[in-house]
């Protein structure tokens, strides 16, 4: 009687507990396999699904943005004639790499040499291989007058020969 009372006692808890509780315990108790990692089902993902994610949008946003009006962000050959003046805009940066090259500016101010950590004075001579940088103004290089040829460098924003 007593085993009777017993299994009708525990039918009458299950019973009610699966009443007042309704399905939703079964639900949040086994996870749903059938969606997709990511979704909105189910939203954990790893940390390189993020990644890729998060690249892909700041690209579509960079594409979206065109192209950069302010210079290239590349290093770019540039061949100078003798006789020519190469002037950068401001936050540019040159690095000579073949021939003679001397400071030019239209005003008594000169470049940056990043490398030494000097000023470079209009008409002083320029190290080859050294990262030069245009602070402001119109300022840039040319080819030294006293040799036959002129300059291969490599600059780095927006430039134009003169």
């Amino acid at each position: 009687m007593q085993k009777k009372r017993w299994a009708t006692s525990v039918a009458i808890i299950l019973i009610l507990t699966l009443v007042i509780g309704g399905p939703g315990w079964y639900q949040s108790a086994f996870a749903d396999v059938s969606s997709n990692p990511g979704s909105v089902d189910d939203p954990l993902v790893t940390k390189g699904y993020v990644d890729s994610t998060v690249s892909k949008l700041v690209q579509e946003e960079l594409e979206k943005l065109g192209p950069s009006s302010s210079g290239s962000t590349k290093l770019e050959t540039v061949t100078v004639p003798l006789g020519t003046k190469l002037i950068v805009e401001d936050g540019g940066e040159i690095i000579i790499r073949t021939g003679k090259a001397i400071a030019y500016s239209s005003d008594a101010n000169g470049l940056s040499d990043m490398t030494d950590g000097l000023d470079i004075k209009p008409g002083k001579a320029i190290g080859n291989n050294h990262l030069i940088l245009n602070p402001r103004g119109e300022r840039g290089v040319e080819a030294d007058p006293k040799q036959t040829k002129g300059l291969i460098v490599l600059v780095r924003g927006a430039y134009k020969l003169k």
